[in-house]
C-alpha cells in the first residue's frame, strides 16, 4: 500500500508540472493571438484601401469585360482580370510548422485531400504550393510534388518574409504554369472557432465596378492608367495572398491557445482524480493499521 501511495504522489507531482507547462504555453499563445488580431485588423484597413483604388482604376475595363469578349477589351495586365480555360489549378495550402495546435492542421489537410480527389483525376491537373512544414511533409509523404514550399514562418509574418513565395505564385500564374489560383487555409472567426476556407485569388474576379467611387475631379495619371494597373494588379493579388497568410496565422495561435487550455483543464481533472485516489488509499492504509493494532492488543489480553 505504501508503494501505491508513493506512485500516486509521483503521478500527481508530474501532472502538476505538466499543467504548469501547458498553462504557460496557453498564455504565450494568447499573447501571440492578441498581436495577430491587431496585425490583421491593421492589414484589413490597407487591403480595403488598395481594393478601392484598384476598383476605381479598373472600373471601365471591368464593365467592358462584362459586356464584350475579353479579346476585344484590349487588357494586358498579365490577364489577371480575365478568366481563361483551366488546364491546371494552383493551390497554396497554409498549415503550421509545428504541433500542439489541436486539430488545426488535420482539418485543413483532410479537406484538401478530399477536394483534390473530387476535383482532379491526375496530378498533372494541379500545382501545389505549401506554407508550413506540416503541410509540406504531409504532401511529400503521399507522393505529391510541391512546386514551392516555405517553412519556419514567424508568428507575425511581415510581407518581406513571404514576398518570395507570393511573387512566385503570381509569376507562375502570369507565365501560364496554372490558370487559376486558390489559397486554402483555416479562417479565424474567434478564439474558439476557425473555418476551412478556399479562396480564389487569381484571376481577380471579385472586383465589382459598381463599387468604384466617382470624383468631381478625376486623377491625373502619370504614367498612364494602364501602366499603373499593370503594376498595381499583381501587387493587389499579392496583398490578397498575404492577407490569407495573416488570417491563417491568427487562427493557428487561437488553435494553440485552445489546445493548451484543454490540456491544462485535463491535467487539473487528472490531479483531482488522483488526489481522491490518494486519499482513499491513505484512508485504507490507516484503517488497516488501526485494525492491526486493535487485533494485536486483543491478542495480548
Amino acid at each position: 500500500m505504501g508503494a501505491s501511495l508513493n506512485e500516486i504522489k509521483q503521478r500527481i507531482a508530474s501532472t502538476k508540472k505538466t499543467s504548469q507547462i501547458t498553462n504557460a504555453m496557453q498564455m504565450v499563445s494568447a499573447a501571440k493571438l492578441t498581436k495577430s488580431e491587431a496585425h490583421s485588423r491593421k492589414f484589413q484597413i490597407y487591403a480595403s484601401k488598395v481594393r478601392e483604388i484598384v476598383t476605381h482604376l479598373a472600373a471601365q475595363q471591368l464593365t467592358d469585360l462584362a459586356t464584350v469578349p475579353a479579346s476585344s477589351v484590349g487588357i494586358n495586365y498579365g490577364s489577371m482580370l480575365i478568366s481563361r480555360p483551366v488546364k491546371k489549378t494552383g493551390y497554396i495550402v497554409i498549415t503550421s510548422d509545428g504541433g500542439l495546435v489541436g486539430g488545426y492542421n488535420s482539418s485543413i489537410l483532410k479537406q484538401m485531400l478530399t477536394m483534390i480527389n473530387e476535383d482532379h483525376t491526375s496530378p498533372d491537373e494541379y500545382v501545389m504550393i505549401s506554407i508550413g512544414a506540416t503541410g509540406a511533409d504531409f504532401f511529400k509523404t503521399r507522393g505529391i510534388t510541391l512546386a514551392y514550399e516555405l517553412r519556419n514562418l514567424s508568428d507575425q509574418p511581415s510581407f518581406e518574409e513571404v514576398r518570395k513565395i507570393v511573387n512566385t505564385a503570381t509569376s507562375m500564374y502570369q507565365s501560364g504554369v496554372f490558370d487559376e489560383l486558390y489559397v486554402c487555409y483555416n479562417h479565424h472567426i474567434n478564439s474558439l472557432t476557425s473555418q476551412f476556407r478556399v479562396e480564389k485569388m487569381l484571376p481577380i474576379v471579385d472586383l465589382d465596378p459598381s463599387e468604384a467611387k466617382t470624383y468631381e475631379q478625376e486623377y491625373i495619371f502619370e504614367p498612364s492608367r494602364e501602366e499603373i494597373l499593370t503594376q498595381l494588379l499583381p501587387q493587389y493579388a499579392e496583398s490578397l495572398i498575404y492577407g490569407a497568410i495573416v488570417d491563417a496565422k491568427t487562427a493557428e495561435h487561437a488553435a494553440g491557445m485552445t489546445a493548451m487550455k484543454t490540456a491544462t483543464d485535463n491535467a487539473k481533472n487528472i490531479i483531482d482524480d488522483l488526489t481522491i485516489s490518494y486519499n482513499r488509499a491513505r484512508q485504507g492504509a490507516i484503517t488497516q493499521e488501526i485494525t492491526e493494532i486493535v487485533g494485536g492488543a486483543a491478542a495480548l489480553e
